[in-house]
């Protein structure tokens, strides 16, 4: 029998979901394991949301729709962008998607060929890489260093040395909560829309800042694409839906991509995702719990020797440098869930230079969990 592998498939393993899988394998067998793995709330999604659901479900409604997203959900989300950022965005210009994982996926489809280089930063989540990578498209990854965000000096570099397409960046950051702040957002934008450098936005972890209000980059042109998610703030990681907003000349070729790859996302997650706007009072408490983690988190992990590599302005990672007590943190990572059953990402997913000297720590589970978490990590350490 022959089997026929392309190289695509040769893209590095996204290690949080590895660490993942073996955290569930040892949950399994019974071991108490805490997770500090993956990004993904342990509150469900909002009651009137799963209501809203269910009674979808009922009345069978479940089944294809327009391949941008019911018309209903897209206006939801203009809605939402005149009452949280006071700007005017048409429902015209919005592509509900399968998840923000498919709106990156027509996004590098839609606006690069093979060959075009991109700039993201590293650190940065792995999966702009690996789907890149995986489609031709040449990464620059520009180490951000002592720096906390990417800035417009370093994409002038970046450009000087060899002319770039496009450029992806995250406010907040995953793995770092890092924000942008506004002014140099607003440089950024401008400096990349100077050089004829195409601007993707990842704006998943929006509503998720705690030291300064959100600042979309839509506010700084109609040039630039904006992707976002109802997975981390709005709680829904699994109902699989997320958006863009599109300049206008992308909307029809995102859509025309869009026919063939995903036909349209599910139909049960956009009926019930449109009640999640009006759902603040429920997720604000939520929020409020990350800002619980947080403020312990902040205090615990220096004092575990785990000094934090990043601001945790938003999002809910804390980023650290482990080299007080390894210079391989994959290996640590996978000792840490073994034997204090503990798991946490391994930087190797967000910086493949220099990786192997931090991890990534998720507080989106209780308080419990992220206190029994440092204790165990304490007395694993002594």
């Amino acid at each position: 029998m022959v089997v026929s592998l392309s190289r695509r498939g040769n893209v590095e393993p996204f290690h949080a979901m590895d660490i993942l899988a073996e955290a569930n394998r040892l949950k399994a067998q019974g071991v108490p394991v805490v997770s500090m793995a993956v990004g993904q709330p342990s509150d469900p999604a909002p009651a009137r949301v799963r209501a809203a659901a269910g009674k979808a479900l009922q009345d069978g409604r479940i089944g294809y729709t327009d391949t941008l997203g019911l018309a209903a959900l897209r206006k939801a989300i203009a809605e939402h962008y005149a009452d949280h950022y006071g700007l005017d965005v048409p429902p015209s210009r919005i592509a509900v998607t399968t998840g923000s994982s498919a709106a990156f996926n027509l996004a590098f489809l839609a606006m690069f060929d093979p060959g075009d280089r991109v700039a993201i930063a590293a650190p940065g989540y792995p999966a702009y890489r690996n789907i890149m990578a995986a489609l031709g498209i040449e990464v620059v990854e520009i180490e951000l260093g002592e720096e906390a965000y990417l800035h417009a000096g370093h994409l002038e570099t970046a450009h000087r040395e060899k002319p770039l397409k496009g450029v992806l960046f995250a406010s907040p950051a995953n793995p770092t909560g890092a924000v942008i702040p506004a002014a140099e957002l607003s440089a950024l934008v401008k400096t990349a829309q100077d050089l004829g450098i195409a601007v993707i936005s990842d704006e998943i972890y929006h509503r998720l800042a705690y030291a300064a209000p959100d600042t979309t980059t839509l506010a700084y042109g109609s040039s630039v694409t904006v992707i976002n998610s109802f997975s981390k703030y709005y709680c829904m990681t699994g109902w699989r839906i997320g958006w863009m907003v599109l300049p206008e000349e992308l909307v029809r070729p995102v859509e025309r991509i869009a026919q063939s790859l995903y036909i349209s996302p599910p139909e049960l997650s956009q009926i019930a995702a449109i009640e999640a706007f009006a759902a603040t009072e429920e997720l604000e408490a939520v929020k409020g719990r990350y800002a619980w983690n947080r403020e312990l988190l902040m205090k615990r992990l220096p004092e575990l020797g785990f000094s934090l590599a990043a601001p945790m302005d938003g999002a809910f990672y804390a980023f650290c440098d482990v080299t007080r007590h390894t210079n391989d943190s994959m290996a640590f990572a996978r000792r840490m869930l073994a034997e204090a059953h503990v798991a946490a990402t391994p930087g190797r997913d967000f910086d493949t230079q220099a990786g192997h000297r931090t991890m990534r720590f998720s507080y989106a589970g209780s308080h419990d969990d992220m206190v029994e978490a440092m204790a165990r990590i304490e007395r694993w350490l002594r």
